[in-house]
């Protein structure tokens, strides 16, 4: 197994960076005001210096007269300028003193940082560095930097404050000749500009150069790393190897005889009863923890054979329970017995690491057993997790307990052989038989998950496999395969560290996804379904919270899918870690990429990005709660009406956006200058495909200022009449009368036909048509259709309801009652109101008749002859029928059942 190598500890002859660079670290952190404005902007009086003095001189001046500078520095006093007062003059001293002492000690410390930048390249430059050397100068160099990184951050709001106070000097007069004071001024300035600026930029090289050490460390380890991988030795088939190896073996034995000479030496010298005993007591402990641990796991499982359908979530348990139980206990066992070892010193120090190859494989074995019944469970398919049959479960658990043991002899050996100095042939043959071997057992593993139960079709075509038993799918058999070929003929030719890397990383990676599936299967379990199903933690936060179910599924989907993602690319490093990656490169991967990256000359900052999407959730965030306060608490206490009330409503949150927008803008520093660009190519696409969306965002501009349209009128648009709902910024929605939501664009109601019901006020006009016979007085019709519409109460009296006259007809005379009402939404009700009213009274009056031939029945005369003339034609084709026993004849019955049917 393979971890992700720890930092290697510095020599002890070795500078340490963190405590050359402390001093600077206080200076930076400890006192920042002495990097602000003030520290390096900070005006002495003109009088402390001459008119013509320059910056580079007043450096240099300040520098040296820093310790003796005093309110009188020699001049006489009508040197002075006329309007200098004294109270000017006191500060200048000491301004002038603390400067360039700041700037001493920070370039001091610049100094140390570059002298340990410089021994670190030195030391890269010398060709014989193992790994930990170069994990040394690496750890050093980025310790540097990061420090000067930090302060290069520090120094930008103190440079940009002086480039503020010089600017507002403005530009140096050409033609004529400015006052002492403001030269004076300028000069100040300019030289406080000038030591920030100097001081940033030497620590923008340092910077550079540390990420150029940490490069060239990183591509060092994978120049060394490639070497060693791809170093060839003698290979296995040929007879040197062998030859060396057999004149070897004399001396190796003898070093292993005086291996075992040293351990009999060792106990008949600390063999004392108190440790012989304590490590029998090891050794008793880690036998009943690895013989207990095969009869506590399935009981601490909790897997009932019984059960034939056990639920997903106790599947998982029962997985996780197996898999700790079986190693735990192993674990323990093992460090019990080394810790004895190493206690009690009766095995010398070089064979320490041999007893912890042996324990550590027992583990290992352990661990796996424990891994392969947890998830494959091979006595008990109701509580397997993963989806396989049980001959594949059966296979893989033999084939992952072969391998593990075989890794476990040759690192074993191995150990051994460096524990008695064995020689190099050795060591080669013994990583050579263990590859090939481990090769074999996986060959011989991947021949028995070959289909065997094949089923042929009783046809006489060709023979096709219609059943796969295996469980194991065709990709997976082909890596497998691939995998042998590569470690056994890596072995055979002479790469055996090349095949010995191949074994560790495919038991490495096998472990790693083993782990990543169960986890993921756990977080899906765990995490999603105790959130999207009924279950109580669901329940209790919809109680509480006050969520919806749909709402705690999208949680439940963004938590499974971010933890997912955290499981993937931690399994990725995990997978990557035997290839030389390092965990400190990837977290400096990370802080580049998240504090800032260059893509040519553009530093993009996920940081940054991040504070800025951060600062424009939140503006919105309170953009809606003002929107929320304004809508529901403060406009409704005011005598606003409902449009007026949507407008403000809207052009608030507008405003919100653009200022949370324009926040969001300049944390990341993008000025309206700099989006002059951005829009000058956002027009041309304003022209062509956004013009549509900018015509119709202008027109609701123009909807929300002039308010031709406002929430709450009656509209009638087209074939479509309703109530308008809400005015944004694309669209306008309106209500239909049959609860319909008609979506218009903005650009149709400013360019288009509109009639508002509502425009001036609440009142509208309705009307009503009613016919009378002719034969009454339509004077009498007139005042009693009128009558009924005073009477209404949601009929104005002024302007009066009128009657017009508008047709004399035969029969009847039409008439039209136009009366205003208060509101016009109720024009449905008083147009109802009314036509019951009238209804009635002219039914009473006798001006509308009741239902009868003179009314609504037209009688038609003179068809009698033709009536007679159709029944003669039907007698003659219709012969008559035989009168049956009742005595009734059936015509009688057909012409009683035409005449219904007409009916």
């Amino acid at each position: 197994m393979h971890r992700i190598p720890a930092r290697t500890r510095k020599p002890e002859g070795a500078p340490r960076p963190s405590r050359a660079l402390a001093l600077l670290a206080a200076l930076v952190f400890a006192t920042p005001a002495a990097l602000t404005l003030p520290a390096f902007a900070q005006d002495p009086a003109p009088a402390a210096k001459s008119s013509d003095q320059k910056p580079a001189d007043h450096k240099s001046a300040d520098t040296k007269a820093a310790p003796d500078a005093k309110p009188a520095d020699g001049k006489a006093p009508d040197a002075k300028a006329p309007d200098a007062k004294p109270a000017d003059a006191k500060p200048a001293p000491a301004a002038m003193a603390e400067v360039p002492e700041q700037f001493k000690k920070v370039r001091a410390k610049l100094d140390a940082a570059k002298t340990e930048l410089d021994a670190r390249e030195k030391q890269l430059g010398h060709t014989e560095l193992t790994v930990a050397d170069l994990t040394a100068i690496r750890d050093s160099a980025v310790t540097v930097t990061d420090e000067i990184r930090t302060l290069v951050t520090r120094l930008d709001a103190p440079l940009e404050a002086a480039r503020e106070r010089l600017a507002q000097l403005g530009p140096k007069p050409k033609d004529t000749q400015e006052s002492a004071d403001v030269a004076a001024e300028r000069a100040e300035r300019e030289a406080a500009v000038t030591r920030i600026d100097e001081t940033q930029r030497l620590a923008r090289s340092l910077v550079v150069q540390g990420d150029q050490i940490v490069d060239r460390v990183s591509n060092r380890r994978r120049e060394s790393f490639t070497r060693d991988l791809l170093q060839r030795s003698q290979p296995l088939v040929g007879p040197g190897l062998w030859t060396k190896v057999m004149g070897d073996v004399p001396r190796d034995t003898r070093a292993l005889q005086s291996a075992v000479s040293d351990i009999g030496l060792l106990f008949s010298r600390n063999g004392n009863l108190a440790n012989l005993l304590f490590l029998g007591l090891a050794f008793g402990i880690s036998v009943a923890l690895y013989f207990g641990r095969r009869n506590i796991a399935p009981k601490g499982a909790r897997r009932d054979a019984t059960k034939t359908d056990p639920s997903r979530r106790a599947v998982m348990l029962a997985a996780w329970r197996v898999i700790l139980l079986g190693t735990v206990p192993a674990v323990a066992g093992s460090y019990a017995v080394y810790y004895a070892l190493d206690s009690t010193n009766l095995l010398p120090s070089r064979l320490l690491p041999v007893a912890a190859a042996i324990l550590g494989g027992l583990a290992f074995i352990a661990f796996v057993e424990a891994l392969c019944d947890g998830l494959l469970s091979p006595e008990k398919p109701a509580w397997r997790p993963a989806p396989v049959s049980d001959a594949a479960a059966t296979r893989l658990t033999r084939l992952a307990v072969g391998i593990a043991t075989v890794i476990t002899v040759v690192k074993s050996v191995e150990a051994l052989n460096s524990g008695i100095s064995a020689a190099l042939p050795i060591s080669i043959a013994t990583r050579g038989i263990g590859a090939v071997a481990t090769a074999l057992i996986l060959a011989v593993g991947l021949h028995r998950f070959a289909d065997t139960e094949q089923e042929e079709e009783a046809c006489f075509g060709p023979y096709v496999p219609t059943k796969t038993t295996t469980g194991i799918g065709g990709p997976a058999r082909l890596l497998g395969w691939a995998a042998v070929a590569l470690i056994g003929l890596g072995a055979l030719v002479g790469y055996v560290a090349f095949a010995a890397f191949l074994i560790d990383q495919l038991i490495w990676d096998a472990a790693v996804l083993v782990l990543l599936y169960l986890l993921v299967q756990s977080v899906d379990i765990f995490v999603g379904r105790a959130l999207s199903d009924e279950t109580r933690l669901a329940t209790t936060l919809q109680a509480n919270t006050g969520l919806r179910k749909r709402s705690l599924n999208q949680i439940s989907v963004l938590t499974t899918g971010a933890t997912r993602l955290i499981l993937f690319l931690a399994a990725a490093v995990l997978v990557l870690a035997p290839w030389g990656l390092d965990s400190t490169d990837i977290v400096s991967s990370v802080r580049q990429a998240f504090f800032g990256f260059k893509v040519g000359d553009v530093t993009i900052s996920l940081s940054s990005i991040a504070f800025g999407i951060g600062i424009l959730v939140v503006g919105v965030f309170i953009t809606r709660g003002v929107q929320r306060w304004l809508e529901n608490t403060y406009l409704p206490a005011t005598d606003l009406d409902a449009g007026l009330r949507n407008s403000i409503t809207t052009v608030a949150g507008y405003c919100g956006f653009l200022i949370a927008l324009a926040l969001a803008f300049s944390y990341l520093g993008l000025s309206l200058e700099k989006l002059t660009i951005v829009a000058g190519a956002l027009s041309v696409g304003i022209g062509f495909g956004l013009q549509s969306i900018v015509n119709n965002f202008v027109s609701g501009l123009l909807l929300l200022w002039e308010r031709p349209i406002r929430v709450g009128d009656q509209v009638v648009i087209g074939d479509s009449e309703g109530i308008v709902k809400r005015i944004s910024v694309r669209s306008t929605e309106i209500q239909t009368f049959d609860r319909s939501a008609v979506i218009v664009p903005n650009s149709n109601l400013i360019s288009g036909v509109v009639k508002n019901r509502v425009r001036g006020d609440r009142t509208g006009r309705v009307s009503i048509t009613v016919s009378v016979l002719r034969n009454q007085d339509p004077v009498r019709a007139a005042e009693m259709i009128t009558a009924c519409a005073q009477g209404h109460s949601d009929v104005l009296k002024e302007p009066p309801p009128r009657v017009v006259f508008k047709k004399i007809g035969d029969p009847f005379l039409e008439f039209e009652l136009l009366v205003w009402i208060v509101d016009v939404s109720l024009g449905q009700k008083v147009v109802t109101d009314l036509n019951f009213s009238v209804f009635a009274t002219l039914s009473e009056a006798g001006f509308i008749p009741p239902l009868g031939p003179g009314s609504s029945i037209v009688t038609v005369q003179g068809l009698d002859t033709m009536q007679s003339a159709m029944g003669e034609i039907a007698s003659r084709f219709i012969q008559p029928a035989p009168v049956p026993e009742g005595g009734e004849s059936v015509r009688p019955q057909r012409d009683r059942g035409l005449r219904s049917a007409g009916a």
